[in-house]
């Protein structure tokens, strides 16, 4: 889905690269967790991109909803977050096929003393901003108190545990860590904030939103552009960072273009008239029946599946548990049950996606099974306030293969209701004691509006079957954003990606203090104690086995939660482009990003 959320990848032992030592704090070239970079010192590039890719060309993309800010990192506005972050760059980069390192970037050193109570950054010293202006300690420091002051309050939870940032010399900053702080993710988690220009927003106000395009550091500055309608990069001829390593054969095209479109089936048809180079395909029967047509069939339109190895993006009906109504989890299994994925994906997906069945599906993290050995011990920590059948059950998905399958689930969901208080009550499903019938609306976005009501239809009927009304409603993808920022609403289609080592973000997907506030990824507004202290010992674990294990209690605790009913995924990234696009033909299955992309003949 085109608003799904990515969040930086966790950490939890480091592995430190070769060093020097300068005033006694060693220095390296990366920082890196539990096993060795992928990447040693003094190589030239990442594996998955081409280094001798053609510059030039231009490159024209969909975007959805519109636009009224160019800064991604506040609450307030509906930013141009894709085109904005190409104008900014940060102090690290983490590599698609190495999620658990950072290399250099706008950072050319990295120090790490040995009780951990710092990070440091020495800045690159040909580091420069758009305007020829260098990257200066004082700007990432004002960068990162902006961040926290005044952005999005997702960024106060995310950097608790940072106590102060310190300016060593003009080129050399320091975060030191609060007192007693076990949180082994920080340094990496700091690498990865976007660093802005202090003298650039001396008198503008960063909560505001803002038309002003950004004084960045990095491949492209905003050219021209029309509020909701579109914007134009153009590449910095003098970009500083061109030949670095970690960026050599990355931002090929001379020019970028966004057009911004409210429906994905439009983005088809734009595509097929030569309005746009390229497209995501969400839509699994478009992928199998919509190219059958002459652009395909001449080969001036290609398509191509490119796998990835991420985990799954979690997509989802969300339950908004805040609403008295979704408070008894046996009333949100119920509604689960009333969900017939296999009908879907037979009539619907032309059987191309996998259900969902975990909150890291396609991941070593996902729980399987009955709890066992090192996660069975975790678990027993927190018995005496946990569900039995967190250790009697595997989690599992219902089957509905069949119509006869179909019918026992309806009748599990209605003892289900019964056991939370409802019974029918002139055919409706009411709760006995409020006397109130239970029904809900479920939002969904636009963008993917006509592929989820073919979803929907069947999935309301059965809920129809046992007394519960259901209404589905699209709502245009500004104003679906903005009524998931405030919590208003029932239940809605969700989705985020996690990385493939998910940490210190987890406080704010599914943390307690996310829960109540406006603008946090809880969208669901899930609140467990267990939960809690599960997060806390996967962002403290020492080992890579402890890791692993905290993540799978965790997992198995929210599934049966049943904070959410999960939809599809798909282990490939299906994409559309025209004739003359070029991407690399790498071992590493990184996926899709345009990127890494050129076009053959560049003129």
């Amino acid at each position: 889905m085109a608003w799904l959320r990515y969040i930086s990848a966790g950490i939890f032992a480091f592995v430190l690269g070769a060093q020097t030592v300068r005033a006694g704090v060693p220095r390296r070239p990366y920082l890196s967790i539990y096993d060795a970079p992928k990447y040693t010192a003094g190589f030239t590039h990442f594996d998955y991109v081409n280094p001798q890719a053609p510059k030039g060309g231009s490159l024209i993309l969909p975007e959805y909803g519109g636009f009224d800010n160019f800064n991604p990192y506040i609450f307030k506005g509906i930013a141009a977050g894709a085109a904005a972050e190409l104008t900014l760059e940060s102090l690290g980069v983490i590599a698609a096929d190495d999620e658990a390192t950072a290399y250099p970037l706008l950072a050319k050193e990295f120090e790490l003393p040995a009780d951990k109570s710092f990070v440091g950054f020495v800045l690159d010293e040909n580091a420069r901003f758009a305007d020829g202006s260098p990257v200066t300690a004082d700007d990432v420091i004002f960068s990162y108190q902006t961040l926290i002051e005044k952005g999005s309050p997702f960024y106060k939870v995310y950097y608790a545990d940072v106590e102060r940032a310190e300016k060593v010399n003009n080129r050399h900053v320091r975060f030191y860590f609060r007192k007693g702080n076990a949180n082994r993710e920080l340094p990496l988690i700091l690498t990865q904030f976007k660093i802005y220009s202090a003298a650039d927003w001396k008198n503008r106000d960063f909560a505001t939103p803002s038309l002003t395009p950004p004084l960045g550091s990095g491949p492209y500055r905003i050219e021209k552009f029309e509020a909701g309608k579109y914007i134009t990069l153009q590449k910095n001829p003098d970009w500083w960072a061109q030949n670095l390593p970690s960026r050599r054969g990355f931002f090929n095209f001379e020019r970028v273009r966004y057009d911004y479109y409210q429906d994905t089936t439009v983005t088809l048809q734009a595509l097929f008239a030569g309005s746009i180079d390229m497209r995501t395909e969400y839509i699994a029967k478009n992928w199998v029946s919509g190219y059958d047509n002459e652009p395909v069939k001449s080969g001036k339109i290609i398509k191509e599946q490119l796998p990835h190895n991420q985990p799954a993006a979690l997509q989802y009906f969300g339950f908004n548990l805040r609403l008295p109504k979704f408070a008894d989890v046996r009333v949100r299994e119920a509604i689960g049950l009333a969900f017939n994925f296999d009908w879907a994906a037979d009539k619907l997906f032309y059987n191309q996606y996998r259900r969902i069945d975990s909150n890291f599906a396609n991941t070593p993290m996902a729980a399987k099974g009955l709890p066992s050995g090192r996660e069975l011990e975790i678990l027993n920590l927190y018995k005496d306030k946990l569900p039995e059948r967190v250790f009697t059950e595997a989690p599992s998905l219902p089957s509905h293969r069949n119509y006869l399958q179909n019918r026992q689930n309806l009748r599990r969901a209605v003892l289900l209701l019964k056991a939370a208080g409802y019974d029918f009550v002139d055919g409706k499903m009411t709760h006995l004691a409020t006397r109130q019938p239970l029904e809900f609306e479920v939002l969904g976005n636009a963008a993917n509006g006509a592929a989820f009501t073919r979803v929907m239809l069947p999935f309301i009927e059965n809920l129809k079957k046992i007394g519960i009304k259901a209404t589905f409603r699209n709502l245009e993808v500004n104003v679906f954003k903005n009524r998931l920022d405030n919590f208003d609403f029932e239940m809605a289609i969700l989705g985020m990606r996690l990385s493939n080592l998910p940490g210190n973000e987890l406080k704010e997907v599914w943390g307690s203090e996310a829960a109540d506030v406006a603008g946090s990824y809880n969208l669901s507004g899930l609140k467990n104690e267990v939960v809690d202290a599960l997060i806390k010992r996967v962002v403290k674990a020492e080992s890579k086995a402890d890791y692993l294990a905290s993540l799978r209690a965790l997992d198995r605790v929210l599934w049966f939660e049943y904070y959410m009913i999960p939809q599809w995924y798909s282990p490939a990234d299906r994409v559309a482009y025209r004739r003359g696009l070029k991407h690399p033909q790498t071992g590493p299955a990184v996926g899709f990003n345009p990127f890494v992309w050129w076009r053959e003949d560049s003129k």
